[in-house]
């Protein structure tokens, strides 16, 4: 039990993303046999990954560093501006750009701020939903340990790739259009600049996923091609998004903070 324990300690980083992944996919292999009717797909395996591997390999200690990074709200407003409104200025300047091509936005008459409101308030809670599921996990545990031997730019890369492979069964089973795969890549980019910027506040990044599953391109009602041209227009409008970080404030990609990469007593060296 002590070498299992040794050897987790050394390796939580590759632990972490094997047991989010085993999670995750877990119904995949019985779909694929037939067993059960479909995939079911669980966003709230980065949390639980997370908490496995804490529990196992750090402790009381490693939980007490990862509640504060969970909870970290002191920041200032404007970053609660960013976290809150960039996903929604993402999908205004897709809807725009869509429909000065030609395209029609049915869905614009049928958004409610209440209706808006009540998906905000329901994603917050829910903990099969990717930003209670994701965020904890991929930011609140995973970018730290990347970052405490790497720099953010890397970092964010390695994550991106990462996350963006764990998406997959959604692709392969209809959940996903093909394009989510670069978009949840590049869009990685913009968790780790606003998880560094507040000073590794998973509070944020997670008012950033919610506000983003809030507002959507598929809420704007485009159809057909339109909606492919869309998630295209999407893409490239966070691709820019992410240049625009890296020209404008390239301070915050040469070396992550401190409370971004603080993950525990234990030594990160050999951590790959």
């Amino acid at each position: 039990m002590r070498s299992s324990s040794g050897w987790l300690k050394k390796h939580r980083l590759p632990a972490f993303f094997v047991l989010t992944y085993a999670i995750s996919w877990a119904s995949w292999p019985a779909y694929a046999s037939g067993l059960i009717p479909r995939m079911e797909f669980l966003p709230v395996g980065p949390l639980a990954a997370a908490i496995i591997v804490i529990a196992l390999a750090e402790g009381r200690a490693g939980f007490r560093t990862w509640g504060r990074r969970l909870l970290r709200w002191r920041v200032g407003w404007v970053w609660y501006a960013v976290a809150l409104l960039f996903p929604a200025a993402f999908v205004l300047i897709t809807g725009l750009i869509t429909m000065a091509l030609g395209a029609s936005a049915p869905g614009l008459g049928q958004l409610t701020w209440s209706g808006l409101l009540t998906v905000f308030a329901v994603r917050l809670v829910n903990p099969l939903d990717g930003p209670l599921g994701e965020e904890p996990g991929f930011r609140g545990y995973a970018l730290p340990l990347l970052q405490a031997a790497r720099p953010p730019l890397l970092s964010a890369a390695i994550l991106g790739v990462l996350v963006a492979l764990w998406h997959v069964p959604l692709v392969l089973f209809g959940g996903l259009s093909l394009i989510g795969l670069p978009t949840t890549f590049a869009i990685t980019f913009l968790y780790v600049w606003l998880f560094n910027r507040t000073g590794g506040s998973v509070l944020l990044t997670y008012l950033f996923h919610n506000s983003q599953g809030t507002f959507t391109v598929g809420s704007v009602g485009f159809a057909a091609a339109d909606a492919g041209r869309a998630e295209l227009i999407y893409f490239a409008v966070v691709v820019l998004a992410v240049l625009a970080t890296m020209t404008l404030d390239r301070r915050a990609w040469r070396k992550a903070p401190r409370p971004a990469t603080a993950v525990g007593r234990f030594s990160l060296r050999r951590e790959q």
